[in-house]
């Protein structure tokens, strides 16, 4: 059940379960979060999300050695 959980965590929410183990903050608070601001602000820390979730998908290109994907653009 455990390894179900963290795949979903890492793969679905990955953006708020790397924000919780790096500063070291439960998961579900952040996502928490997430979802009070974005109703108040209507939506405007979901574009944060978006650029958290494409800054860590760069980092990992980068970590694996693999071609830039910045480079063809």
């Amino acid at each position: 059940m455990n390894k179900i959980k963290d795949f979903v965590e890492w793969k679905a929410f990955g953006v708020c379960a790397a924000l919780g183990e790096k500063l070291g903050i439960a998961t579900s608070r952040i996502r928490l979060f997430f979802i009070y601001a974005t109703f108040l602000t209507m939506g405007s820390p979901l574009i944060v999300y978006m650029i958290l979730a494409f800054w860590m998908n760069i980092k990992s290109y980068i970590s694996k050695a693999r071609r830039n994907p910045l480079r063809y653009l």
